[in-house]
Parts: structure tokens; sequence; C-alpha cells
């Protein structure tokens, strides 16, 4: 608030919005007839007084702005953290990835690489809001995996489209890469769900507290405005200040949609810090990426022991295709390599979003949601201090109550709309709600409830309504506590079994000739195990 007093012996002088009034306190005028202010004897002009008015509906807006700076920043940096950290967790875990399999795979990875390029492409895409299937879509990629691995492993054979499409259909009976996909799906579902909500939820967060920080005031609010704040001039005391609950009243009733935001926004709250929660333990995105390079290297390992029993009952249920040409390479197993494997370190890892885990985000953001509570309910409260408008509890009786120096009577109302009926100093229409602020709320409700399904594993854009209880489509379907197995699964470091490079038997051979890539297979599941060993 611009506002600049001088007393002298007889005079003393104002500057509103730069213009500057002078007050003789000795020329009283007793003919004014002001509309907002005491009547009588009076400093004041009536241009003055709606000057004033002007002036007390921007001190107004600019304090509501001023006391939700800290909270949409808090908002808005915390916001642009999480984003950044997760699509920087993404790249890293595809580079990590492509890195790790050129090493191990060489020239076959290589050549079917798109296969995990897509991958991380569609959770890049579902991460930043695309209609993406996240189950569906991992069963996809385990079945394009399939289909490539089928192909390379029975070279031999002529593999066609309508071929590829008959395996596709066994996948879920054959389990050709054990049980990773299944443990792998449940954990990357719940991982993405809950930090795509979450990040969701600090924007929704964010744009609420900035939409509702703009309060558009009511001719009613600005007038009891103009009576708080500039009245006492008129009456030649410019230095005593409002009584706090005189100051209150008013607040309460110009803030009176905006207290009705606090109850969606403290279920809002609570709900974040659940999902929060989540992002810390078991559904920590983190703990589920870093690892799922050696994750998948498992799988692939699983294919390769299983080749001759996975082709065996491919063929008995889709037939055996028709022979190839004899044109297969005959390089050896030190050819493919070209010395160019070695273990892969996980000191070699990049660290996401330079350095910062995932857990000190979470502790930070939760630490900054508690103390959000109540917020808009505690606004009338937080403008009436003595530092900012009123005189404080200590000055009952010097300080302005609206008429006159000396203490305020009526009872403080309490707060949101409802509430305002029989408040004293501003007018309030209790029947006609801020259909503004209620479009606020509306969106913290949808919020909330993604919140909520998140926490549970479910991505409510992807529920079967016709089984609302197994929770299908994307999500875990466990519906208050996950179980405990699949929990630690997100956590813990992976188990490689031991090695199986060993040689295939006559059987196997007749089945999968392709010597090269089994044996890199193998290979690299030993380099893996002695890694984590």
């Amino acid at each position: 608030m611009s506002l600049t007093l001088g007393l002298c012996t007889i005079n003393y002088t104002c500057r509103v919005n730069d213009i500057i009034y002078i007050f003789n306190l000795n020329e009283v005028s007793p003919c004014q007839h002001l509309r907002v202010c005491p009547q009588g004897n009076t400093c004041c002009t009536q241009e003055m007084e709606d000057t004033f008015g002007q002036q007390s509906k921007q001190d107004f807006e600019n304090l509501v702005d001023e006391m939700s700076h800290e909270l949409r920043s808090i908002l808005t940096s915390r916001h642009k953290r999480f984003d950044e950290f997760f699509l920087e967790l993404l790249e890293n875990t595809e580079r990590s990835l492509n890195e790790m399999f050129v090493r191990t795979y060489g020239k076959p990875y290589m050549q079917n690489s798109e296969v995990f390029e897509n991958l991380f492409a569609e959770l890049k895409r579902y991460y930043t809001g695309g209609n993406v299937n996240l189950e569906e879509m991992l069963n996809d990629f385990w079945s394009r995996l399939l289909e490539r691995m089928f192909t390379l492993l029975n070279s031999q054979y002529v593999i066609t489209e309508d071929y590829l499409e008959c395996i596709s259909k066994y996948t879920d009976q054959l389990k050709p890469f054990g049980d990773v996909p299944r443990k792998l799906k449940a954990q990357v579902t719940r991982a993405f769900i809950a930090a795509r909500t979450f990040v969701q939820g600090l924007s929704v967060g964010k744009e609420v507290a900035q939409r509702v920080s703009k309060v558009s005031s009511t001719p009613a609010c600005i007038r009891a405005l103009t009576k708080l704040l500039y009245c006492p001039f008129c009456q030649g005391m410019p230095t005593v200040k409002p009584c706090k609950n005189y100051c209150l009243n008013v607040m309460k009733g110009c803030l009176a949609n905006q207290a009705d935001l606090d109850p969606e926004w403290n279920q809002y709250i609570d709900a974040m810090l659940l999902v929060a929660q989540r992002l810390e333990g078991p559904f920590n995105i983190e703990s589920v990426m870093e690892p799922i390079d050696v994750k998948i290297s498992e799988a692939i390992m699983n294919m390769q022991e299983n080749s001759a029993q996975v082709t065996y009952r491919v063929f008995q249920g889709c037939g055996e295709p028709k022979p190839a040409g004899m044109t297969r390479s005959a390089r050896g197993v030190s050819d493919v390599f070209n010395a160019r494997f070695r273990p892969y370190s996980p000191d070699e890892r990049p660290t996401t979003a330079a350095g910062t885990s995932l857990d000190r985000l979470v502790v930070d953001i939760k630490e900054k949601l508690k103390l959000s509570k109540k917020f808009w309910s505690n606004f009338p409260e937080a403008m009436c201090v003595e530092e900012r408008v009123t005189a404080g509890n200590a000055s009952d009786e010097e300080c302005w109550n609206g008429h006159t120096k000396g203490r305020y009577f009526p009872e403080v109302q309490k707060d949101g709309l409802t509430n305002q009926m029989n408040n004293p100093e501003v007018g309030v229409d209790i029947t006609r709600p801020d259909t503004f602020i209620r479009q606020q709320i509306m969106a913290l409700r949808v919020m909330t409830n993604k919140l909520k399904n998140a926490y549970n594993g479910n991505d409510i854009y992807f529920q079967d309504s016709s089984d609302e209880g197994s929770g299908s489509g994307s999500g875990s379907g466990c519906t208050e506590v996950c179980p405990t197995d699949m929990d630690g699964a997100a956590t813990e470091a992976p188990l490689v079994k031991a090695d199986r490079s060993g040689p295939l038997d006559d059987s196997a051979l007749l089945l999968a000739p392709s010597v090269a890539l089994p044996t890199m297979l193998a290979l690299s599941a030993l380099a893996v195990h002695r890694q984590w060993r």
C-alpha cells in the first residue's frame, strides 16, 4: 500500500495514487455527504472518498497476491523439479540400457533396438499425458520381443507376419521370459501412475492457487475495505489502525468464497501426501527404472534357456514353418564379441537430476504441503495482523472500529459463504456462490479422485467399468494396501540366477541352431550375475 502520512501542528497529508491530499484539522467541513465514511465533521470530499475506494481495492488485491506468493512459488518450483527429475530419469535409464545392451548383445541388439526405443517412447508419452494404457503397452513390448527372439533363434525357418501373430497369442501360456514380465508390469505401472499423477497434482494445485489469488472484489467489499482502511483519515485519525475483530469481519466477508475452497483443498493436500508416501516406498519410480536393464536382460536369459521348449510348443500350436535356405553366417562367438564385451559397473550409471534423489525431493515437498493445509480459511487471520493492517490485540480501546476510536463489539463471523448472512461489515449474497471459485473446487475434487486412485495403483483413465473390483487396465488393482511381495519387488536389487552358459542338449540344437545369439545371452547373463552377486 503506497501510503505516506505526515503530521504537522495544523495539517496532515495523505498520498493516494500519487495525489497528495492536505487535511486541515482546524477546518473540517460538516457539509460533505460521504457515501462510505461516517457522516458529520469530516476532512474528506466525495471525490477523495472515491479515490480511497479505488486505492482500497488495489491494496486488497495486492495484499492477497503478496500473501499467496510463497505458496504459488513453492508449487511452481516443485512441479518443475519433479517434472525435470522424472524426464531425466527416463532419458538416463534408456541411455543406460542401450549402452549395456550394445556391450552385451552387440549387433543382434542394435538390429532390433527399435523394440526398446518404442518402449521408452511410450513410457515418456504416458508420463507427459498421452493416452497410453500401460498394461497393454507393456504386454505388446514383451510380445514384440518374443517375436524378434523367436525369429533369431529359428533363423533356419521362414517366419511370416501371420506366423508371428500366431506366436503372440501364446505369450501368456508359454511364459518364455519367466516371471519377469508380470513383476515388472506391476512395478512399472504403479510407479508411473504415481509419478504422473503426483506431477499433475502439483500442476493443478499451482493453477488453482494462481487463479484464486486473483480476487475480484464486489462493490460491497470495496466499500467495507474503504471504511476499514481510509475512513480514519477523514475523521482526522490518520495514525489509528483498525481493530483486529473489525478487520476479521471485513476480510471474512470479502474472502467468503475463497474460504469455501478450504475443505476441498485440505482433501487434495491429504491425497498428495498419500501419493508422496507411495513415491518414497513401493511406487518409487527411481527404484523401478534404474535396474530395468538388468531385469529385461534376465528375461532374455530365461527365454534363451527355455528356447527349445518354447519352440516346440509354438510348433505344436502354430505348426512348423517352412525351412529357409542355408544362408546362415558361420561366424563364431569370438568373432561376434570381438573383445567388445566387459562387465557393466553400477558406478557408470548416470545420475538423475544433477544427483538429486527422489527421496529428497519427496521429503521436501511433504513438508511444504503440510504447511499449506487450511491456507484459504487462514487468509483473514493472516491479513489482520499488526504489521499489515490492524492495531493488534493489545490496543482494543485505541483502534478504529468503523465509526470512531474505541472497542469493536460485534462478534467475529465464521468462515465460508453461508456464515456471512449476518456479517455486520460486508453485505454478502449467500445464495450466489462465485462460479469461478466453484470451478476451482471442482478441479481440486477431480484431481483428488485421481490421486486416491494412484495411491491404490490404479489409473482411472483405463479402469474397466465392468470389473471395478479388479482394477483392470493400468494399475495393479490393489484396493487399499498393495501386496507386500510386490512392494518388495519394486525396491529390492534384482535377483539373477546362476550361470547358465553350458551347452544345449541335442534337441535344443536341432530346434534352435543359431549358436551366436544364445551363447551371447548366456555370457551376458553370467556377466550380470557377477555384477549383482
